[in-house]
């Protein structure tokens, strides 16, 4: 079975959306922060 990357697939998207929609920027950084920021705290939750 073929292995998918995630990460480039939705960095992609994301710079796209940030290219045609710049205000969509604000809420990708702080979705990263509150993901990373959850992540740092509950190191479980990843895996």
């Amino acid at each position: 079975m073929m292995e998918f990357a995630v990460q480039p697939l939705l960095a992609l998207v994301v710079g796209v959306l940030v290219l045609i929609v710049p205000s969509i920027l604000n809420y990708a950084v702080a979705a990263y922060l509150i993901i990373i920021g959850v992540l740092g705290l509950f190191p479980g939750l990843a895996g």
